[in-house]
């Protein structure tokens, strides 16, 4: 272990050593995953390091949402529908997928701060029993209960009549969403980035590839409507797993699997409950609030469900990347805090939010300018154009504040500080946006666009209490 590990560390330095310093030569050896110590050094570098393979892992996963809704969009409106309400669904899984990738990633990238790689894959190895259970809990009844779970989100009988394969097959077989996020954030935390962005590289472009196969039946393969597109995500997702444990039983970066027993280790797996609690329930509270507005759409048609569930794709498209960059403040949270530093912590928080300003400046001067043109490519119904380029320029005012916002987020969930997110979330979705949306959406005339705006006001309000609250540093103490 001991040869193992200097082995690893002297890659680091000599890496440091031999290696061109320039913002072009750093990029590449991001994306090639050059090894890197995250706790010492320029830390400009380290944040592009660890953010571009994070952003493009994310770009990707944003695909998944897009591609499917590109395909699907040529059935027709109930499909489009039918994406939606069952993306509203998933985003109850996502909350609890996302809630313990945080802790995994709190918990993985602490440890190797303090330079334990043997207890970093202890906690990985429990991450991954945890999401298996998970998932056995949620698609068993999933997959029989399907029709009743689109009833129960307002679908009509068209709509669910198209749509229960497609809702049955993406929350029946939810353990390779959940694997997908926990096993990349064993590589995140553990400051190896590049191998979960291949994993997303790979799960990507098989679906890329078998949906327009499956869902219209093109050469060898049956039509299978809207079904297909829950087939083609599943195979590509799960073909991800895959290469994820190959990598994670190959040794090929920090953390190898083969240094642990795969068992239950109910101290380690206690804890990172414990602090899973505070994240599944942070990401709950969000998403939702999530499902409760697209109920609160629903009522005024299929064109509506379908132009908003197109912009919120669009939306996700350009999040993602942008929550990638935040990622890379949470992996520098837990390292540094792991080996002493709360001060180098704290200052690659401020760095990296104005880096995600900026992008996310350029992104709504993008969005308001060209919405129209963004949302013909998905569909040419004119009720759902309307809408759609509507929602996404309203939702798109917001997002200078919501660079901030995710920053200040992961930087509390990379110290393990998962509550404080949680009461913030309460706060700003339920207390304020909820409200918010129901009124303007009823009682003042503007109709689902009164939900948009509850949106991007009440994720500016998230934005200023998370301020507040970092620069008050109580994160700096999070034991985890």
């Amino acid at each position: 272990m001991f040869f193992c590990n200097f082995g690893y560390h002297r890659r680091i330095v000599s890496a440091e050593t031999s290696r061109d310093h320039s913002f072009f030569a750093t990029v590449r050896d991001a994306i090639k995953g050059v090894p890197h110590d995250y706790t010492s050094g320029n830390l400009g570098r380290a944040i592009i390091l660890l953010a571009v393979p994070m952003v493009l892992e994310m770009v990707m996963e944003s695909v998944f949402a897009v591609c499917d809704i590109f395909f699907v969009a040529r059935i027709g409106t109930d499909a489009v529908a039918t994406v939606g309400l069952t993306e509203s669904l998933l985003t109850l899984l996502y909350a609890v997928a996302i809630g313990l990738a945080m802790a995994t990633t709190a918990m993985v990238s602490r440890r190797i701060g303090e330079k334990k790689p043997e207890a970093a894959a202890t906690a990985a190895v429990q991450a991954i029993w945890l999401g298996i259970g998970v998932s056995a809990l949620v698609g068993i009844p999933s997959w029989i209960y399907a029709p009743k779970l689109l009833e129960f989100m307002g679908a009509s009988a068209a709509v669910i009549e198209t749509g229960v394969p497609y809702t049955r097959i993406l929350l029946g077989f939810n353990v390779v969403i959940v694997l997908l996020y926990l096993n990349n954030a064993i590589f995140r935390g553990a400051g190896d980035p590049a191998i979960a962005m291949r994993a997303l590289w790979i799960a990507n472009g098989i679906n890329i590839v078998l949906d327009p196969c499956l869902i219209f039946g093109l050469g060898p393969f049956p039509e299978l409507g809207v079904g297909g597109a829950a087939i083609a995500t599943t195979i590509g997702r799960g073909t991800g797993v895959l290469f994820q444990f190959y990598m994670l039983y190959g040794g090929k970066g920090r953390i190898s699997l083969r240094q642990v027993a795969f068992i239950l280790k109910l101290p380690v797996l206690f804890r990172l409950v414990r602090v899973s609690l505070g994240g599944i329930g942070q990401f709950l509270i969000a998403t939702a609030s999530w499902v409760v507005l697209m109920r609160l759409v629903s009522p005024f048609g299929s064109a509506a469900l379908a132009g908003y569930t197109i912009a919120i794709r669009i939306v996700i498209f350009a999040l993602l990347p942008s929550w990638g960059l935040a990622n890379a403040a949470a992996t520098l949270v837990g390292q540094n805090l792991g080996a002493g530093r709360p001060d180098r912590a704290e200052r690659a928080v401020w760095l990296t939010g104005k880096y995600n300003m900026v992008f996310l400046g350029f992104v709504t001067v993008l969005f308001v300018a060209t919405a129209g043109l963004m949302v013909r490519i998905f569909t040419d119904d004119p009720d759902t154009l309307a809408i759609a380029a509507s929602s996404l320029r309203i939702m798109s005012y917001g997002y200078m504040f919501y660079a901030w916002g995710m920053v200040f987020t992961q930087a509390f969930n990379g110290a393990g500080d998962t509550k404080t997110p949680t009461w913030i979330n309460l706060i700003s979705f339920w207390m304020i946006q909820i409200p918010m949306a129901w009124w303007l959406s009823t009682s003042t005339g503007f109709g689902p666009q009164g939900v948009f705006w509850s949106i991007a006001i009440a994720e500016s309000i998230l934005t200023l209490i998370a301020a507040a609250v970092f620069r008050r540093g109580g994160w700096k103490t999070q034991i985890v």
